[in-house]
C-alpha cells in the first residue's frame, strides 16, 4: 500500500514540478544551454518530494486515524456520537441568529460555532462518559446489574471446567441444546493437563486427550455458549482439583465436571457441582415400581443367580434369577429403582406366564 501511495505521490510531484516550471518560466532560461539539465533536476527534486512526504500526508494519518478508532471502547464511541449530535445541534441553534449578521461573519461564524461546539462536546462526554452513566442511571434511564461479591455481574455466571467434563464429550451436544446459561472458564492449567493426556504413550488416555482438544476447539467456534480461556493459577497449590475449587471461589462458585471426589470435595466447600451424570441421569425416562419392559439378559450379576441387561439410554437392569436368560429377551417386572452417583439402577424379576 505505502509502495504504491509513494509511487504516486513521486508521479504528482513530476506533475507539480512541470506546473510551475511553465508558470515561472523567467526562472528558467529557455536559451541556455543548461536548460534541459535544469528543467529535469527541478522535476526529479519535485519526484523525490513528492515520494517522500505523500505517504506521510495520507496513508499514515489514515493508520494512525484507524487505530485510535479501534482502541476506542463502545461506550467510548456511543458517547463520541451523541456529544457530536448535540454539540452539532446546539451550533444550529445558536447560528441562526447569527446567520443574520453582515458577510462574511453571517457564513462564517455559525459555522464556526457548529465547528467548535461539536468537537468540543466530543471531547466534553467522552471524558465524562463515567459521570454521565451515573448521572443516567440516577434518574432512571438505564440499569446496570448489580456486581457480585467475585466482581461479576448478576445474570452472567462464570461456570469453571473440569478436565473430566471436556474429555466426555456430551459437554458439546448441552451447550449446543442452550441449556447451559453464561461463560464456560477453561483455565491453563486444565488445558495443560489435556495435552499432557494428549502426549501420554498411553494410546487410550492420547485419544482421550485428543478428543478433549478437538471437543473444547469445537465448542469456541460452534457453541452458543462463550467459552473463556483465562490464566488464573495458583502457584502454591499442586493439585489442579484444589486449583479449580479455588478458581471457582474466586469466579462464580460453581464448576463443570464429572469426577466423583471433586464433585464431593467442591460440595463440601459450599460450591455449585454442574455435574453431566446426573444431569444425564435426570433426563431419562422415570420407571416406577410395578411397569413391565423387555429387556435382554447379556450377562451374570455379582449376585448368585442374577442377570444383568441395559435399555436403550443405558441404564442397568439386574434381573433377579436372569443368570439363565443370558443371550434371551425377557419380560421383567420392575421391583425398585436405586439411585446412585453413578447412574440409575433398576431390580426386576422375570415375568413368567
Amino acid at each position: 500500500m505505502i509502495r504504491n501511495i509513494r509511487i504516486l505521490g513521486a508521479a504528482l510531484g513530476g506533475i507539480v514540478g512541470l506546473a510551475l516550471a511553465t508558470s515561472l518560466g523567467g526562472v528558467f532560461d529557455r536559451s541556455g544551454l543548461y536548460f534541459g539539465f535544469y528543467l529535469a533536476a527541478w522535476v526529479v527534486a519535485w519526484m523525490v518530494v513528492g515520494f517522500a512526504i505523500l505517504p506521510y500526508l495520507t496513508i499514515v494519518p489514515a493508520q494512525r486515524l484507524v487505530r485510535s478508532a479501534q482502541a476506542l471502547s463502545t461506550a467510548e464511541v456511543v458517547t463520541a456520537v451523541a456529544g457530536l449530535l448535540l454539540g452539532l445541534l446546539m451550533g444550529l441553534l445558536l447560528g441562526i441568529p447569527l446567520s443574520n449578521l453582515p458577510p462574511p461573519l453571517g457564513w462564517s461564524l455559525p459555522l464556526a460555532t457548529s465547528l467548535g461546539l461539536g468537537l468540543g462536546m466530543v471531547g466534553l462526554t467522552v471524558a465524562k462518559r463515567g459521570d454521565l452513566v451515573t448521572a443516567a442511571e440516577a434518574i432512571g434511564i438505564f440499569r446496570r446489574p448489580e456486581p457480585d461479591e467475585g466482581g461479576l455481574r448478576r445474570g452472567d455466571p462464570h461456570i469453571v471446567v473440569d478436565t473430566s467434563a471436556i474429555i466426555d464429550g456430551r459437554i458439546a451436544e448441552i451447550t449446543e441444546s442452550g441449556f447451559i446459561y453464561g461463560t464456560l472458564v477453561v483455565p491453563r492449567f486444565v488445558l495443560d493437563e489435556l495435552q499432557h493426556i494428549a502426549d501420554s504413550a498411553d494410546t487410550l488416555r492420547r485419544n482421550r486427550g485428543r478428543r478433549g482438544l478437538e471437543i473444547l476447539a469445537r465448542m469456541q467456534k460452534e457453541s452458543p455458549t462463550p467459552v473463556e480461556i483465562v490464566e488464573d493459577d495458583f502457584p502454591d497449590i499442586a493439585e489442579v482439583d484444589a486449583k479449580l475449587v479455588a478458581l471457582a471461589k474466586r469466579k462464580s462458585g460453581a464448576i463443570l465436571t464429572n469426577d466423583f471426589n471433586l464433585n464431593r470435595v467442591a460440595e463440601l466447600q459450599g460450591l455449585r457441582v454442574m455435574n453431566i451424570n446426573s444431569l444425564a441421569n435426570a433426563v431419562k425416562p422415570a420407571v416406577l415400581p410395578g411397569e413391565e419392559l423387555r429387556v435382554r439378559v447379556i450377562q451374570e450379576g455379582k449376585e448368585l443367580g442374577q442377570g444383568v441387561g441395559f435399555l436403550d439410554d443405558g441404564t442397568m437392569i439386574v434381573v433377579e434369577g436372569g443368570a439363565r436368560f443370558i443371550d434371551k429377551d425377557l419380560d421383567v417386572a420392575v421391583t425398585r429403582v436405586l439411585q446412585t452417583v453413578a447412574g440409575r439402577m433398576i431390580f426386576a424379576q422375570p415375568r413368567l406366564d
